[in-house]
């Protein structure tokens, strides 16, 4: 049996797990999504990442960036990796692709700001 604390809606359900012969039972969740969140984080657990880049600008040395898509929790430190080689040289809106398609995962590293564009 393991304990997990749903994080998907501000209940925070304290939940009991039990997998057995391949099924999940889980016990405590409030709403339909603590069931969905514990087969998830069984199975295939996500996250997303925010971080920042370092650009050539001095009033804005760092940008910060962040995943379209939640990404698989196994892969957040190579997309980390991934973020850290990056060096902007350009201008960049925000919402604006820095990596696209990071690692062949289907997901964008985009810029959270439009620090680097100047203001007119």
């Amino acid at each position: 049996m393991k304990e997990m604390i749903c994080i998907v809606c501000p209940n925070g359900c304290r939940m009991e797990v039990e997998e057995s012969d391949g099924r999940i039972l889980v016990r405590g969740n409030r709403c339909k999504r603590g069931e969905e969140f514990v087969r998830s984080e069984l199975t295939c657990p996500m996250r997303t990442v925010c971080s920042t880049v370092r650009t050539a600008f001095p009033e804005a040395p760092a940008l910060p960036v962040r995943v379209s898509a939640p990404i698989p929790k196994d892969q957040i430190f190579p997309v980390m990796h991934a973020i850290h080689e990056v060096y902007l040289t350009r201008r960049v809106a925000r919402g604006e692709t820095v990596i696209r398609d990071v690692l062949g995962l289907g997901v964008d590293v985009i810029a959270t700001s439009g620090i680097l564009i100047p203001k007119q």
